[in-house]
């Protein structure tokens, strides 16, 4: 699975937007492959921060660890994997766009996520994951524009 990149539009302001996404805590919530997600020591975010967690893919659960290595609020952030099976990096891109948000995501990972799966599955891994990306950012854009919807309804009613 050498790269996977989406993007998605979200009714939402870019700093409201990258400070849900720099909340680790948050990333179970929209992502359906990662089943905890945690700050590794003190926040908030920043370069040098480590995020801990475990995801499910295809069936198998991986634990991982992740350092911080770029990270430029309202605008990106890259992590990148220090302990696990598989070796990839992340990449957020937050940028305003008429009245909301773009978010460009990037995931580059091993070939067959690092052998777990074997080069044979690559295809089948990222097609897979690919899919799983796409809903993730649609998961994300929905539960960002419910949220301002529930605050501007708290603020009128």
């Amino acid at each position: 699975m050498p790269t996977i990149e989406e993007s998605v539009f979200i009714a939402a302001p870019p700093e409201e937007v990258f400070a849900y996404l720099d909340t680790p805590a948050n990333i179970p919530e929209y992502s359906g492959n990662v089943v905890t997600a945690e700050l590794d020591g003190e926040g908030p975010v920043r370069v040098g921060s480590r995020i801990r967690g475990t995801s499910k893919i295809l069936g198998r659960t991986f634990d991982w660890l992740v350092e911080v290595q770029e990270h430029d609020p309202p605008k990106t952030a890259v992590s990148r994997s220090v302990e696990g099976k598989i070796n990839f990096a992340t990449t957020y891109e937050v940028m305003p766009e008429g009245q909301g948000t773009r978010v460009n995501y990037r995931i580059d990972a091993d070939p067959g996520l690092g052998g777990v799966f074997g080069k044979l599955a690559d295809a089948l891994v990222q097609k897979a994951y690919a899919r799983q990306v796409h809903a993730d950012l649609a998961t994300l854009a929905e539960i960002l524009t419910e949220q301002r919807e529930g605050e501007r309804g708290t603020a009128t009613g």
